[in-house]
C-alpha cells in the first residue's frame, strides 16, 4: 500500500488515497500505522475518497485507530494532498465527518481551511468549553511552557461530564497580543505539536465576551497559525478560518 506523509504545524498524518474504495483498514491496522516505533508514525490517518458532489471527502482517524470527529490541520493537509494528486487546482470543497468545508491554497503555501461555525461558547470559572468540529476545554494559565499538559490533560479529558467520548484540552497563555497554546489530544491520548481546531478554539474562546471582527496568531509547539471569525453575539461565532503550512514529508510504501 502507498501512503503519503504531512504534517500542519508538526501535527502529522498518514494519507492514504482511497478514491478506488479499495482500502479497509481495521482499528488495529490503522493503530500499527500511527505508532512511532513500530509503524510509520503518526497523530492520525486519513482517507481521500470519492463522494458526489464535492471535490472529494475526508475520512479521519485518531492515532487509536478509531474514526474521529473534525481535524483542522487535517483539512489543511488534505487539500495539499488532493493538489498534489491533480484533483484540485487552488481551492477545495469537501466533505468531512461536520459537514461541508472549502479551503484555499495561497501562493505563499499557506493554506485557508473554513471551519464550521460554533454555535455555543460557555464560560466557567477558569475555563471555557466549545466546539469547533471538535469538543475542546480551554484552561487558562499563566506560564503555557511549565503546564503539566499530559497529567493534566489527561485527567480533565477522563472526567465522567465529557464521557464517552472525552474532551481534548488546551492550555493556553495570553501575552502580547498573542496566544500560545499547547494540546492533549483525545485519541492520541498524549500532547501534539498542534491541534487547528484546538486553536481556533482557543482563539475564539479569548473573545467570548466581545463582538466583532477578529484575527488572532496563535503560537503552537509545532509553529504559527492564524483564526480569524466574526462575532455578531458573545456565545458564538461564524466565518471561521484557521490559516496555516501543510507540509509534504515523504511518500512510500508499507504491507499490511
Amino acid at each position: 500500500m502507498q501512503f503519503h506523509k504531512y504534517h500542519g504545524t508538526g501535527n502529522d498524518f498518514i494519507l492514504l488515497d482511497n478514491r478506488e474504495g479499495n482500502i479497509k483498514l481495521f482499528t488495529e491496522q490503522i493503530s500499527a500505522l500511527c505508532h512511532r516505533h513500530f509503524g510509520i508514525g503518526a497523530d492520525g490517518l486519513m482517507l481521500l475518497e470519492n463522494t458526489e458532489g464535492f471535490d472529494f471527502r475526508m475520512v479521519y482517524y485518531n492515532a487509536d485507530g478509531k474514526e474521529s470527529t473534525m481535524c483542522g490541520n487535517g483539512g489543511r493537509c488534505m487539500a495539499a494532498f488532493a493538489k498534489s494528486q491533480g484533483l484540485i487546482d487552488n481551492t477545495a470543497r469537501f466533505l468531512a465527518v461536520d459537514g461541508e468545508h472549502t479551503a484555499t491554497i495561497g501562493n505563499n503555501g499557506l493554506i485557508s481551511l473554513h471551519m464550521n461555525d460554533v454555535q455555543e461558547i460557555k464560560i466557567h470559572e477558569g475555563y471555557t468549553t466549545l466546539n469547533t468540529g471538535s469538543p475542546h476545554y480551554i484552561l487558562w494559565i499563566k506560564d503555557v511552557l511549565n503546564a503539566e499538559v499530559v497529567k493534566q490533560g489527561r485527567k480533565i479529558r477522563n472526567q465522567p461530564e465529557y464521557q464517552p467520548d472525552g474532551i481534548n484540552v488546551n492550555f493556553v497563555q495570553l501575552h502580547d497580543g498573542k496566544l500560545s497554546v499547547r494540546t492533549y489530544e483525545r485519541g492520541v491520548e498524549d500532547e501534539t505539536m498542534s491541534c487547528g481546531t484546538g486553536v481556533t478554539a482557543a482563539a475564539i474562546a479569548a473573545t467570548a465576551k466581545f463582538m466583532g471582527e477578529f484575527s488572532t496568531d496563535v503560537e503552537t509547539p509545532g509553529g504559527n497559525l492564524e483564526v480569524t471569525f466574526t462575532k455578531a453575539d458573545p456565545t458564538s461565532a461564524t466565518d471561521v478560518v484557521l490559516t496555516g503550512p501543510a507540509v509534504f514529508v515523504f511518500k512510500g510504501e508499507i504491507e499490511i
